[in-house]
């Protein structure tokens, strides 16, 4: 198992729509296996083949663990959600559903920068298992956010695009630094350029 470095904000893979793999896409057990290691290292509760400079569709979460830690008022809050751990492969969105509600949010490509962002209460995927067997399935709450925000990695999207212009031009500064390196966190990352 490999902890691979997470591509960092202003790296031009974060901008690229991810390609749909097939089965024969080389070493995918290993990858995943690693992308998961990754995840865990720097505390993550998803990661996308494109935070690890790869334009694939693929995707992990684990939002099990975020209810592991939530007291029982928290966990009131997303009713029917007890979160998941699972690898998506060359999801698409068939349908997104529900009132948007806010949470804040953070990438792991952007760190120590995080946002209140509204996305819709419901996700209803089709996407591969790691069998490469067809599902379609929908997800909610937590688990449903935490989808979409990987999601959009695919689509070469980041959290920050769902933010006013306003708020963006502020932390401009931030993401400078970010994309030339000029930040600690405790996780490997790999800088543009």
């Amino acid at each position: 198992m490999t902890i691979l470095p997470i591509v960092a904000y202003g790296h031009p893979v974060l901008r690229e729509v991810a390609k749909d793999i097939t089965a024969a896409y080389p070493n995918l057990d290993k990858l995943i296996e690693d992308m998961w290691q990754t995840m865990y290292a720097s505390n993550g509760v998803g990661l996308a083949a494109p935070q690890i400079n790869r334009s694939i569709r693929l995707f992990v979460v684990d939002t099990e663990q975020m209810f592991e830690n939530m007291d029982a008022a928290e966990k009131k809050e997303f009713p029917g959600d007890t979160g998941i751990k699972k690898a998506f492969i060359n999801a698409h969105i068939v349908e997104q559903d529900g009132e948007p509600w806010a949470y804040n949010e953070g990438c792991l490509s952007i760190p120590k920068i995080r946002e209140d962002i509204k996305r819709p209460e419901s996700v209803t995927l089709e996407y591969v298992n790691e069998q490469f067997e067809l599902i379609t399935e929908t997800f909610t709450g937590l688990t449903a956010r935490v989808i979409l925000h990987e999601y959009d990695h695919l689509e070469g999207k980041l959290f920050i695009d769902h933010i006013s212009p306003l708020k963006r031009k502020l932390m401009k500064g931030k993401l400078a630094d970010i994309s030339k390196g000029k930040i600690k966190v405790d996780y490997k990352m790999m800088f543009p350029g």
